[in-house]
């Protein structure tokens, strides 16, 4: 089986693991997703993990609380996604290690980027969790960061939608939807996939990314198998 790519830096969305109850985890969910990511690591393709909280706390709408504070209280919120997935992972026969960008060491490894490439070099998947450790960035950049950090050679952004559009698809019956965009394009014409520090990020670093929707979640594979999935995004 030939792969398009063989590191990649898959972004999983809290919501995603919450199902259709919007909240919390759904282990129906994650086993469906995590029985994917074995699919694609049994092909041999070498895998990080970021997976964002917002299942469980969004720090930016957290109503009155100090948006630091509440940024540390979202990033512990990946943390528990992040052992949630490696649990159904390692249940599935597959290895993982999670990494935190704040340091809990009784529950998983530091942040160290060395140790994380000998992870994957192995056939480990790694979660990282906590975002970048550091208020005020999202996980998209988080993901965004390791991934050229990881020199991995895509972003797989998970979302609830096929791809981007010019508008929301769920509001607008006549939303464009995109298959191939540059990030010139996203930042110019502020199209809401990502944050503009994720994006940049990504030009900057030349790490293209793809968006692709994870209610079939076989999307992962496909993705890099190189079947067209998605929307795909480019620097110029």
């Amino acid at each position: 089986m030939e792969l398009k790519y063989k590191r990649i830096l898959l972004k999983l969305s809290g919501e995603a693991l919450a199902g259709e109850k919007k909240i919390g985890l759904d282990y129906a969910v994650i086993h469906t997703i995590c029985e994917s990511i074995k699919k694609c690591v049994d092909v041999g393709v070498q895998i990080g993990i970021v997976v964002g909280g917002g299942n469980f706390l969004r720090g930016r709408l957290s109503g009155g609380l100090d948006r630091t504070r509440a940024d540390h209280m979202g990033m512990l919120a990946t943390t528990i996604n992040a052992m949630a997935i490696a649990d159904v992972l390692e249940s599935l026969g597959v290895e993982v290690r999670v990494q935190t960008a704040i340091i809990m060491q009784q529950v998983a490894e530091p942040y160290i980027r060395n140790k994380a490439m000998s992870h994957l070099q192995k056939g480990r998947v790694v979660i990282f969790g906590c975002g970048t450790g550091n208020p005020f960035f999202s996980t998209d950049t988080a993901a965004a960061l390791r991934g050229v950090e990881t020199e991995a050679e895509v972003f797989l952004k998970a979302t609830l939608v096929d791809g981007v559009y010019d508008k929301d698809p769920h509001k607008f019956e006549d939303a464009k939807r995109y298959d191939k965009l540059s990030f010139s394009q996203v930042l110019n014409e502020e199209l809401a996939v990502m944050d503009m520090t994720a994006a940049t990020m990504c030009r900057d670093n030349h790490l293209p990314m793809l968006v692709f929707d994870l209610s079939r979640p076989d999307n992962i594979l496909d993705a890099v198998l190189g079947k067209p999935v998605g929307t795909v995004i480019t620097e110029e």
